[in-house]
């Protein structure tokens, strides 16, 4: 395909403006307007619509391809709540419109919105109230790590650690270290669960709390995480439940039940908003009793006469995390797909993409290896370690589903799986994609044996084939 400034022609235009009938004073100084016209490529209509058109059908994403990525739970999203985000009331508001006075009712709907959504949030993960600012999951991790150590300075506790199991997200050590906290890591035992005797020998009164995952990174869920939490709060730590999975337990389990005092919740993930490309996100955090009165500044609330408003009277808050109201657009989107899944649609959003996960575990299960062969929930974790013996590596299984028409899932994560395959089909998908996935990953295996330098070649068939990573981070170039 050629670039767009390769199809550029001399004086081909694909708009004519009548000219300019009034008078066009700048109002920029010399120094800061062109001496000429932006070198902009000079094409017609058609050809621009053919470019962008072109270049459209090489995105890969959820509208296009099967997109199994493990842990970023990457599902279709019901282009509804696209239509709920755009309406003009919301999307046309200005975020300094007034809350009550002068015009401010133009704002009550959307205030409705965030404290409903506060409200059903507040319900699903079982604790008494959600802070709706934090802009992502991390960011998320980042205000729970923060109000983690506001109850510990209340309580002049002399804290400065926290426990991370080996199979974390990387970004829960990274948001306890920014928080100011030590970050002790806890193996995992045989059964890929947070190992108690070596938990029981991290413990001790400088404990500040734990930060797990749940289900975990391994797509397990911990029986013992009831004693975990037990073995927390007995130093006065606090629990961080890492909300990233939350889709598989949704109805199921609620953190706050479990003994979890924080929890953050991936609406881009759980909730059917967005997820991709860098953003946008919404990370909402819920919090126990004991942490109300640390939330952010501020907090949405509903009078008396049924009207909202913004309390900012809050002098144990952490302050403010994020510029006025969080990810609007997202917390809408994830608004109407809790309303249009209800109580029971999000339960069967729970049980199909567990079951999901199981029935492809179960089907590959002869052809990778499985490091821990037991019930899954979201997602399955095996290993390339057998293909690896033939020279092909994780890497190399993913880009060769490329040239089956499938995007890889996760490889490499969790650190603590060799030649990992994470693998989450999500609950979006039917038994006739998955079965076609699991067809292309048993003949990448089979491959593996009789080809391997086959599937070292791949992909093939994509507009840009192998690259060298490593060459291209040593060596960037960040100036075209």
């Amino acid at each position: 395909m050629k670039l767009i400034f390769e199809r550029s022609q001399p004086g081909r235009r694909g708009v004519r403006l009548p000219e300019v009938d009034v008078p066009t004073e700048p109002d920029l100084p010399a120094s800061l307007r062109r001496e000429s016209p932006p070198p902009l490529p000079e094409v017609s209509e058609l050809d621009a619509v053919r470019h962008f058109t072109e270049l459209s059908t090489r995105n890969v994403g959820v509208d296009s391809i099967f997109y199994p990525l493990g842990s970023c739970t990457m599902k279709y999203n019901p282009k509804l709540c696209d239509r709920v985000a755009n309406y003009e009331g919301f999307a046309a508001l200005h975020p300094l419109l007034p809350q009550l006075r002068l015009g401010g009712m133009l704002t009550q709907g959307a205030l409705a919105v965030l404290y409903e959504t506060e409200r059903l949030l507040a319900e699903i993960v079982g604790m008494p109230a959600v802070t709706m600012q934090p802009l992502a999951g991390a960011h998320g991790e980042l205000t729970g790590i923060m109000l983690i150590a506001a109850y510990h300075r209340a309580r002049k506790n002399k804290k400065r650690k926290i426990i991370v199991p080996d199979s974390a997200h990387g970004t829960n050590p990274s948001s306890a270290a920014i928080g100011g906290f030590e970050v002790v890591t806890v193996g995992t035992d045989r059964q890929g669960n947070m190992d108690l005797k070596a938990l029981a020998e991290a413990i001790d009164d400088t404990v500040a709390g734990a930060m797990l995952t749940v289900p975990s990174t391994l797509g397990l869920y911990d029986p013992d995480i009831v004693k975990v939490a037990e073995m927390i709060h007995d130093v006065d730590g606090l629990m961080y439940c890492d909300g990233a999975n939350l889709n598989a337990i949704l109805g199921k389990v609620r953190p706050g039940d479990i003994g979890f005092d924080v929890v953050h919740i991936n609406l881009h993930k759980t909730f059917g908003s967005p997820h991709g490309g860098g953003g946008p996100g919404a990370g909402p955090v819920g919090v126990s009793k004991k942490l109300l009165p640390y939330l952010p500044t501020s907090v949405v609330i509903r009078r008396d006469d049924g009207t909202y408003a913004l309390k900012y009277d809050l002098p144990d808050s952490i302050g403010y995390i994020a510029p006025f109201y969080g990810s609007f657009g997202v917390i809408l989107r994830a608004y109407g797909y809790i309303l249009l899944q209800g109580r029971e649609g999000l339960i069967r959003v729970a049980e199909n993409a567990v079951l999901n996960a199981n029935y492809v575990m179960h089907r590959l299960k002869d052809h990778y290896d499985l490091p821990h062969d037991r019930v899954c929930m979201h997602e399955c974790v095996f290993s390339a370690s057998r293909q690896n013996k033939r020279g092909v590596h994780a890497i190399d299984v993913a880009k060769a589903l490329l040239d089956r028409g499938f995007h890889p899932p996760t490889v490499c994560f969790p650190l603590i799986v060799p030649e990992a395959l994470m693998i989450e089909p999500t609950e979006t998908e039917s038994k006739e994609m998955l079965d076609a996935f699991c067809d292309a990953m048993i003949e990448i295996a089979e491959q593996a044996e009789s080809q391997p330098d086959v599937l070292k070649a791949a992909p093939t068939t994509t507009p840009v084939g192998r690259l060298d990573e490593v060459a291209a981070a040593r060596n960037m170039d960040l100036s075209a």
